[in-house]
């Protein structure tokens, strides 16, 4: 049970997915979000992060993941 619960919880967690990263508008600590606009090489998406909390706002971490497929 433990197991199935971690799973939706991190599948839940890359559910949100935009097109430009300036549809981010409220980013939350630890909250991730996958911006689909080209910027990384094929292959994979930006995730943007939210990573330190300052009395100006959330920071924001940028990377490039591999993108993940189903297999079928």
């Amino acid at each position: 049970m433990i197991v199935g619960t971690l799973t939706v919880a991190a599948t839940a967690a890359y559910a949100s997915q935009v097109s430009r990263e300036t549809d981010v508008v409220n980013l939350r600590l630890g909250e991730r979000i996958l911006v689909d606009d080209g910027s990384c090489p094929a292959g994979h998406i930006k995730e943007v992060s939210g990573t330190k909390l300052t009395p100006a706002g959330v920071v924001r971490a940028r990377k490039c993941i591999p993108r993940i497929r189903l297999k079928r």
